[in-house]
């Protein structure tokens, strides 16, 4: 199996909740790639990075992909949004 890599990509956002909504929304969009994980992807302050804060469920599901919906979500798991 080949190492795993982070690449952290600093952005500004107004508070905690808008960090993980964008960081939800490039997760999203990095799916396209196979070589990404957005299922691990999580957010912090710029001067607390050992503060890590989940932004995607990740459980996994049958198949072995993983929930896409936010952490802590209500009801059943899915890779797909709710509407």
């Amino acid at each position: 199996m080949s190492q795993r890599y982070v690449v952290h990509l600093p952005v500004i956002a107004a508070d905690l909740p808008a960090a993980q909504r964008l960081a939800r929304v490039i997760g999203r969009w990095l799916t396209v790639l196979p070589m990404t994980d957005p299922g691990e992807t999580t957010v912090s302050m710029e001067d607390e990075q050992h503060v890590r804060h989940r932004v995607f469920c990740d459980l996994l599901l049958p198949g072995g992909r993983r929930c896409l919906l936010r952490a802590d979500h209500d009801g059943p798991c899915s890779r797909r949004l709710r509407r």
